[in-house]
């Protein structure tokens, strides 16, 4: 990969107001070095339903499609460039639990979790931001499920 290339997806990835908003430009840098880019057509799985992955994945370009329980299918919103996907996986090394779909041509960058956890060893700093970011992603993302009724307007009394 072009250096032009590493700088142009650092800027994606860190502009993201979606994705791992902790981390620092070096932090970046480390990544983006040690990341692996996967291309994934339209309709095909990032990630599958009660697959283990070893890795996360940094939405590059395009967007995709995380498939749940039909109750919460409509609530979901896409994934897109400079998200996350297969966290939960990552985080508690068992299977995913759910289905990431590409809706258009995606590519990413795929994080191996014995190649963050050699950076998180060398640079502590860089482990701690990293899984606060993830964190503050799940977070964001269980509150947009759970909160689907719109906020309720103040009474003149408030």
């Amino acid at each position: 990969m072009s250096k032009a290339q590493e700088r142009q997806d650092v800027t994606v990835l860190s502009a993201s107001k979606r994705g791992l908003v902790h981390l620092t430009a070096n932090d970046w840098t480390l990544i983006a070095d040690k990341a692996k880019r996967i291309e994934f057509k339209q309709g095909e799985p990032i990630v599958q339903k009660g697959k283990r992955t070893q890795g996360v994945f940094l939405l590059l370009k395009g967007s995709a499609r995380v498939q749940l329980a039909s109750r919460f299918r409509d609530t979901v919103p896409a994934i897109t460039a400079g998200e996350v996907c297969g966290e939960i996986s990552f985080i508690d090394d068992l299977p995913a639990t759910a289905t990431v779909l590409a809706l258009e041509p995606v590519e990413v960058f795929y994080l191996e979790r014995s190649v963050l956890q050699s950076l998180f060893e060398l640079f502590p700093h860089l482990g701690s931001r990293f899984y606060r970011s993830l964190a503050s992603s799940l977070s964001r993302r269980l509150r947009e499920l759970i909160d689907t009724d719109p906020p309720a307007k103040p009474t003149p009394n408030q």
